[in-house]
């Protein structure tokens, strides 16, 4: 089993150790992409937490027969931090 199919076989068992394996390997790449996309260090901390809390409920999202979870993360990053249009 891949190191990517290990810790989300991990995750969908609710190891919380994973999680924050997952968190310690990734981070840096979710945040280093929401502050080049947002400009703000203060959002992109924010998408940081939304992107490993994603993770975190729905562990079943991420599938690594897809990609690496480094990937998916950062596909979750850009995704979070894209402006949002909306009417008000």
């Amino acid at each position: 089993m891949s190191g990517d199919a290990a810790l989300a076989a991990r995750l969908v068992a609710g190891d919380a150790g994973a999680l924050a394996d997952a968190y310690d390997a990734h981070s840096p790449y979710v945040y280093g992409v929401a502050v080049k996309v947002t400009g703000s260090p203060e959002h992109a901390a924010e998408v940081t937490r939304e992107v490993f809390a994603a993770l975190w409920e729905r562990p079943l999202s991420y599938d690594p027969r897809l990609g690496s979870l480094r990937g998916w993360l950062v596909s979750r990053a850009l995704h979070e931090s894209a402006p949002r249009s909306g009417v008000s």
